[in-house]
């Protein structure tokens, strides 16, 4: 079974790439989605047999690896962590993959497209069932490769070959950091195995903080000597802070987070289907699982955890203050994607791991909720994503309306909506954590909930309860609007509405249902899976705070979801005139101006150096000039002069023989008794040549004026 989970996602994507054509678009369609379908169910039932019952399942597949002390095994790890993210992953492509099916009816890539998205799932089974770094790495970069195929799906549109190529590029920047994690885990560790380097992790922390680090490092079953620390051109760096670093750097490139998180918002360039799965399951889920898995590690690196809580929280405040003022309906959803990452980092930061998995579960529901209902919304308005010319759908819309207010509900974390057991819980444990990081991150998280609310009502508002914004040709497009005046519905068909409905359930009644026996206080569901140090557990202080402050979070969303209904429906916004606003507005629209940094100091410098010194002094010039084109000058030039001085005259040649005797032998003498001669210097006479054919053929190739 845990085979079949892995590897029918592969079958599914091999069947409709090779054979697309000959299944049609429907036949691929029909076999990807029950294929994956299948696989959802084989997940579930895992969850059942290694959450529920508490069996551990570990496959050693084969050996793949071995290079002296350098064993890497493929093998699979099953275990609380990774059937969380099984279900998640596996019924979010499930559904996306029969939504799809409608969505791309009139695509005439549709084998290709499915077979991209079988692939996407495969590759990121592999990223949650790896038991070793390497391996997870594979995936890792699989992920990658598939955004870069989705995302540029349609890739005669220019901007989609742009978005897909920042997409890879600033992910480059994220898998630099895991690849040099896993040159500092093997170096410290001499193994890259899940396991190994867990049970390891204590000594090596405990060398760096523990009182008895001395008698631990002449224990050390890999040699002795201090093993905590790691010099780097003479700067030393505590090993496991190092790692942590490095493994925050992979999940920001991955996850989105401050600095990192410019590619997240162009990737919407790609099918709505498409930011469905990148956004809810796969792709933005990976670096938060990454630091998940390695909570055993990250637990003895405290000042990473600070770093890794503090860039959490900024991402959360500065993605929520963008969303507010995007008027494309899928960047919205998008920046609300890159903020609710940033509450599930801050969460590791704090070292609750279990809180931020939770959140990563029940956020893949509402989320895919809210992305394919904008799908159904495009899909209806003839692909117009503007809500400023849309609004007035409630009426043509009404299922899809209903199925966008429970998403945006269960986003702004409404009470006993599945958003609220998480995104509260977060915010509840980081106020009772008494740390500056926790309370630094609580506030911002809370202001962060206001700004949520916000932008989600005002999406409500501008697409369905506003007037409508466009002449009537633009809602000509839905498919019963002036055909029949008793019927003004146009939902959108079965393949597109039944995703809809489940996911609907699932924002209103996954985080009641998992609540106890995912965070509950003492639940034993993750047993090792996650550590966690006994002074940094605060469940039961949270779980007993003042009800005055377990309200705080959901006081700020009620008042960001009333204010931004105020100010569009009484249409207040036009009359903020203040400089201050437009500063603000100016600021949150140009994204923090993070992409105009980039452009102006990083990336045209490096333009214009890789055109004036890579390439005219490097490429053009030396290399050139002493590389294939000087030889072929050289060689020439050389054989031409050598040819001239067969003149068929013999006293030509005897006075060339001449002058280099003359030349040679005395000089050859003089060195023999130790004066000026090196046979080295013989090495020179080619190169003076070259120089001189080179400079000769320049001098007479230089056009004649005239």
């Amino acid at each position: 079974m845990y085979l079949l989970i892995l590897f029918i996602p592969l079958i599914s994507a091999s069947i409709s790439g090779l054979w697309g054509r000959k299944l049609g678009s429907n036949g691929a369609g029909i076999v990807t989605s029950t294929l994956i379908v299948l696989t959802s169910l084989l997940s579930w039932m895992a969850l059942y047999e290694v959450g529920v019952c508490g069996n551990t399942i570990h496959l050693h597949l084969f050996d793949w690896i071995e290079s002296g002390m350098f064993l890497v095994s493929f093998g699979l790890l099953f275990d609380s962590v990774t059937v969380i993210m099984l279900i998640v992953v596996t019924s979010v492509s499930s559904l996306v993959h029969i939504y799809s099916t409608g969505y791309m009816s009139g695509d005439p890539h549709v084998p290709r497209f499915m077979s991209y998205l079988s692939l996407f799932t495969f590759f990121m089974l592999i990223l949650v069932t790896s038991n070793n770094l390497l391996q997870l790495f594979i995936g890792w970069e699989g992920v990658g490769l598939c955004s870069y195929l989705l995302i540029n799906f349609w890739y005669t549109r220019i901007q989609a070959n742009k978005s897909a190529m920042k997409a890879m590029i600033v992910n480059r920047i994220g898998d630099v950091g895991i690849a040099l994690a896993m040159f500092v885990t093997y170096d410290t560790f001499k193994t890259l195995d899940f396991e190994s380097i867990f049970a390891a992790s204590y000594f090596i922390g405990a060398m760096s903080t523990g009182p008895s680090g001395a008698e631990l490092s002449s224990t050390w079953p890999i040699g002795s000597g201090d093993y905590s620390t790691l010099t780097i051109l003479n700067w030393e760096f505590d090993r496991l802070t190092l790692i942590g670093i490095l493994f925050l750097i992979g999940a920001a490139g991955k996850s989105a987070q401050m600095g990192l998180h410019t590619w997240l918002p162009d990737a919407m360039e790609g099918p709505t289907p498409v930011s469905a799965l990148i956004h809810a399951a796969t792709m933005v889920t990976a670096g938060v699982f990454l630091l998940i898995r390695c909570s055993p590690l990250l637990e003895y690196a405290p000042n990473a955890l600070i770093v890794i809580a503090i860039i959490g929280a900024c991402t959360a405040f500065m993605a929520a203050t963008i969303g507010v003022v995007q008027n494309d309906i899928k960047k919205v959803i998008a920046y609300s994607t890159c903020s609710q990452l940033g509450y599930m980092v801050f969460a590791c930061g704090i070292s609750n791991y279990a809180t931020s998995l939770f959140h990563l579960m029940n956020h893949a529901f509402f989320k895919a909720l809210l992305f394919l209902s904008a799908g159904c919304v495009i899909h209806a308005m003839a692909d117009e994503q503007d809500m400023r010319k849309l609004g007035g759908l409630i009426k043509s819309l009404p299922m899809t309306y209903s199925m966008m207010l429970i998403g945006s509900l269960s986003l702004m974390g409404f009470p006993f909506l599945t958003g609220y057991y998480s995104k509260d819980a977060i915010l509840e444990l980081a106020y009772s954590k008494y740390t500056f990081q926790a309370s630094f991150g609580h506030w911002l998280g809370t202001i962060s909930a206001f700004f949520t609310a916000f932008y989600s009502f005002r999406l409500l508002y501008l697409t369905f309860l506003t007037e409508p914004n466009s002449p009537l040709s633009s809602y000509s497009a839905l498919p019963n609007v002036g055909k029949d005046s008793n019927n003004l519905y146009s939902e959108a068909p079965l393949n597109m509405s039944l995703p809809l409905v489940i996911l609907g359930f699932g924002s209103i009644f996954v985080g009641w249902f998992f609540k106890d026996m995912i965070i509950g206080p003492g639940t034993p569901f993750f047993s090792n899976s996650i550590f966690v140090l006994p002074h940094n557990v605060n469940i039961f202080e949270a779980e007993f705070l003042d009800p005055s402050i377990k309200f705080i979070p959901v006081i700020f969303s009620l008042l960001g979801a009333g204010f931004g209904f105020l100010v569009y429906h009484t249409s207040l916004h036009t009359t903020w005139t203040s400089s201050l606003v437009k500063s603000l507005y100016t600021f949150f629209n140009s994204k923090w101006f993070f992409d105009f940094v980039y452009n102006s100091f990083i990336v045209k410098p490096v333009f214009l150096w890789g055109h004036s010194t890579s390439y005219k002094i490097l490429d053009r010039g030396l290399i050139e000039y002493f590389g294939p084109t000087g030889i072929s000058i050289f060689i020439s030039k050389l054989s031409s002069w050598i040819s001239s001085l067969h003149s068929g005259y013999i006293y030509h040649y005897a006075f060339t023989i001449f002058i280099f005797a003359t030349l040679f032998l005395p000089l050859k003498g003089l060195g023999e008794k130790g004066y000026i001669w090196d046979n080295n210097l013989v090495l020179l006479f080619p190169f003076l040549l070259m120089f001189f054919f080179l400079t000769d053929s320049t001098s007479h190739s230089a056009p004649k004026k005239g």
